[in-house]
């Protein structure tokens, strides 16, 4: 009969450490899951903030542009009446760097 019992003892030792090795295997895999939660949980705060200034930025420019044509009477120009205005500084540099360019080759 006490081999009986230590055989049983033994068995439920058995058993209770391989539940305690699953649990505790089960237990770090859930923390794991849990901090890459939470670093894509503050990764998308930190996007939804970014996209809260963006969206008060567009609606700042929206609200300007509504002011603009109810209060000052004012509309967007066609193609007509745009006029295309250049970088007078900007074409020299570019010009001076393309003879600079061919300097080069020769």
């Amino acid at each position: 009969m006490l081999l009986d019992q230590k055989v049983i003892l033994v068995i439920a030792v058995v058993a209770l450490s391989l539940l305690v090795i699953n649990l505790r295997h089960h237990s770090r895999l859930l923390v794991t899951e849990f901090q890459q939660l939470k670093l894509e949980r503050d990764s998308m705060n930190i996007e939804w903030g970014k996209l809260l200034l963006e969206e008060g930025a567009w609606s700042q420019h929206q609200r300007i542009e509504v002011t603009a044509k109810t209060k000052l009477g004012m509309a967007l120009p066609s193609r007509d009446q745009l006029v295309i205005v250049s970088d007078v500084f900007n074409d020299v540099r570019m010009n001076n760097t393309r003879m600079s360019e061919r300097g080069k080759r020769r």
